[in-house]
Parts: C-alpha cells; structure tokens; sequence
C-alpha cells in the first residue's frame, strides 16, 4: 500500500487507512471525530431525558437511578471503551499492517466477548446485586426501585455488548458515520419509548423505573441487530463472513493483552463513583439526588471525548501497525488538546452558571444546592478529564495502556480516599468531598498528558 506524502489532501480514492497514515493530523481527527461526537451527545441527551421523565416519579426514583447508574456505565465504559477501544486498536494494527484476514476475524472474537461479558454481567448482579443495594444508608423506596431497574437492565446486558463492540469494529476500520448514524436514529426512538413506558404515554402502562431499563435494552438490542446486518453485506471494508469464524487464542490475546489492563480505568472510575455515592449518602437522599444530577453531566462529557478518542484509537493504531510512531504522538497531542478545550470550555461554563445544567432536572432547593456545588467546585479541572480521556484512548491505539492505567488509580486513591478521610475523618461537608474529585481528576489528566511526553508510545509493541 503507498500513502500519499503528509499534508497532501485525501483524493477521493484514496482508502480510509491511507487517509489515516497521511492526512494532517488536526483536520483527519476532526472528520472522524465529527459523527461519534454529534452522536454519542445525542446518545447522552436521553440519558438527561430519563432523568427528566424520573424527575417526574419523585426524590426516590431520582435517588434510585443515581445508586444504578455506575453499574450502566461501567457497562458501557468497558463495551465502548475498554474492551471495545482495545477491539478497535486490533483491527486498525491489523489493517495497517495490511492483514484484512485477521481484521475479520476479530468480528467473531467481538461477538463472542460481548455474549460472554453480557452473560457475566447478568450472573454478578443476580449473585450480589441485591445484598449490595441493602448494605446502603437508603430508604426502602429508593432500594426496590434500584432492584427492578437492575433486574431488567442486566437481563438483557447482552444487547448493549453487542452494541458497544460492533461499533467499535466499524471504528477500528475508520467507518465513524455510519454507526454514528445508528446511534442518533436510535436516540430518536429511546427517547419517546422511555418517556412512554415510564409516565405511560400513548394509553401504555406507567412503568416507572422499569420503563427506563426496557428502553434501554429494547433500543440497544435494534442498533446492534442493524449494525451487525450492514457487516453481513457486501461492499465493506470488512465483512462478517462464515468463513472468518474461526476463534484463535493469538487474536483474543492482541485484544485483552490491551483491553484488560485497560478495563482497571472504567473499572476504577465507576467504583470511584459508587463510592461517592455511598459518601453522599450519608448527606441525605436530597444530597444524593444532586450529585447524581450533577454526576451525569460529568458522565455526559465523556461521550463528547469518545468522539475524539475513538478517532484517536482507530488514527494512532493504524500508524503504530505501519511503524509510524511520531504521526501517533502528534495524533495524541492533538487530540488532546481539542478534548481538553472541549471539556474545559463546558466545565467553566457551568462552574460559572450552575442552574442552567441542575435547574433542568429538579427544582427542589436542597437538591439544586448540592449538584450546584459538584459543578462550582468540580466544573473548572474538568479539561484535566478531557486531555487524559483522550490520551486513554490514544494508549488503547498505541496498544500501551499502562500509564493511564496508573492515573486512573493515582485518581480513584485521591478522590476516594481523600473524600472518605475529610467526611468521615474531619467530618466536613459536602464541599470538602468534592474538592477531592476536582483533585484526582487533575492529577489523572497530568500524569496521562506527562506520560506521552516522556515517550511511554515509543515502548509499545510497533507494528505487532
């Protein structure tokens, strides 16, 4: 394969995967980077619509969500991300090394980690689910509330792997439009389909919470089905065929020698979250409420990044297979720095104006109260997650993930243990736990950011 000379414009023959070994680095990021962002914030205003329909059942059924919502999240970290980011990384250094057999095979290797994973998911919260919700400082209300979103949403756990994992092929080969298009015409059908079956729209039973947990896996079943549909035709860069099921421990290995390791980070981070949630608790069901409110937003942020970082994972993977390891680091430091303007641009936006964000969800005084304070607070190092969250996804690329793995963890025993020793420890407020999440969240985007400039990607395995 023969790339055109860095800097030249892509002539429209060109292949995706020339495009990524020689395109500039800034306007290639923002073409890939484009779709996933307008969809994965669409994707993330019906996550803020099912808090507005819950808004509507009570504190208790807010209180409720806010306790499952890691549980969710670590999902769709691990399905988008971790697993999946690392699925991405293997296709795109297949790809660059000129290897389409093996970049097919990895379809079915990503199939089969997402039934399994699923599988795994629906065993753990039916083992313990239920014995950790009843170990919280919650009502009852907010317990069985818990209890039948997480019945239903970790059911059918299954359908939103598959849907994480597929997309990330599609990413892995360069196709960001077509799963992004996907994504937002499946928002446009969870969004009245929550709101229906949770108030009981259109003479449909009021569901409550279960209305929101069906949603989810009723719209994330449809999007998987039809990106898995498009793979089985012709004309792809890669195609599902019988012909590639053939499941090999050397390629699952490529994927979890990254995904793995790179699973502690969500991993972390949702821990991270649950345990505050366990903190906040111990503030009041109106305090938990508001930081859930406030939590999501945080959590929002994170889509607008995935746009960036999966075109970072599939551009920097793509080099680093043909050996071209100063492209991936410009790539990085690019890509960074348009995560972090993003992120920090929201953060001191709503620092500065907190009921533009709270106000939408609640308008109880105690509750508005305490999310507005995670934002003043919180709000300002949010460009610090931006740079490292893009930088994370840049290592799944470079197949190094070690150091963000680090950060990750330097974060979660700053944030956690910091907000447990000065709520519990000195006794302060709700003020002095945030400061510790604003403090970890710092620090995990520093050490990602020092890492690359130390020249942790020159250490990867190049061009294996």
């Amino acid at each position: 394969m023969t790339a055109s000379a860095p800097g030249t414009a892509p002539p429209a023959a060109m292949t995706r995967t020339e495009q990524m070994l020689s395109r500039p680095a800034l306007p290639l990021i923002l073409a890939m980077a484009a779709p996933n962002a307008i969809a994965f914030l669409v994707q993330g205003s019906v996550s803020m619509a099912e808090v507005w329909f819950i808004g509507h059942l009570g504190t208790a059924a807010l209180a409720a969500i806010a306790l499952m919502f890691p549980g969710m999240m670590l999902m769709q970290m691990l399905a988008n991300g971790a697993i999946g980011g690392a699925l991405s990384s293997s296709v795109a250094r297949a790809l660059g090394r000129g290897r389409r057999d093996q970049a097919e095979a990895l379809i079915w290797h990503g199939v089969a980690i997402a039934v399994a994973a699923g599988g795994l998911f629906w065993l753990l919260w039916w083992l313990v689910g239920a014995t950790l919700l009843n170990q919280l400082d919650v009502t009852p209300a907010v317990i069985n509330d818990a209890l039948v979103y997480g019945h239903i949403l970790f059911g059918g756990s299954v359908a939103l792997w598959l849907m994480g994992v597929i997309a990330a092929i599609y990413r892995g080969m360069g196709e960001m439009r077509f799963p992004a298009v996907v994504i937002v015409l499946g928002a446009c059908i969870q969004i009245p389909l929550s709101g229906a079956l949770i108030l009981g729209w259109a003479g449909l039973p009021q569901l409550g919470v279960a209305g929101a947990a069906i949603s989810v896996v009723v719209t994330m079943g449809l999007m998987a089905a039809v990106l898995l549909v498009r793979l089985a035709g012709s004309g792809q860069v890669l195609q599902l065929r019988l012909s590639s099921l053939t499941l090999q421990r050397g390629l699952f290995a490529d994927i979890f020698r990254v995904g793995a390791l790179a699973s502690l980070s969500p991993v972390l981070t949702v821990l991270a979250i649950a345990a505050v949630n366990v903190i906040v608790s111990g503030f009041g069901a109106a305090a938990l409420a508001g930081y859930g409110i406030a939590a999501r937003l945080e959590f929002l942020l994170i889509p607008m990044v995935f746009g960036i970082g999966a075109a970072m994972t599939a551009i920097v993977g793509t080099n680093m297979g043909a050996g071209r390891v100063a492209r991936a680091e410009q790539v990085g430091w690019t890509g960074g720095a348009l995560a972090a303007a993003l992120t920090g641009s929201v953060g001191l936006l709503l620092a500065l104006a907190p009921g533009l964000w709270v106000g939408l969800f609640t308008d109880d005084p105690e509750t508005s109260a305490a999310g507005a304070r995670f934002l003043q607070i919180v709000g300002p190092v949010f460009l610090f997650q931006g740079l490292g969250l893009a930088l994370y996804f840049g290592s799944q690329g470079a197949g190094f993930i070690q150091w963000p793995v680090f950060a990750a963890l330097v974060r979660f025993v700053v944030a956690i243990g910091g907000a447990s020793l000065v709520a519990y420890g000195f006794g302060f407020g709700l003020d002095a736990v945030y400061a510790c999440i604003a403090a970890g969240m710092l620090l995990f985007g520093a050490i990602t950011a020092s890492a690359l400039r130390l020249g942790a990607w020159r250490r990867a395995p190049v061009g294996q």
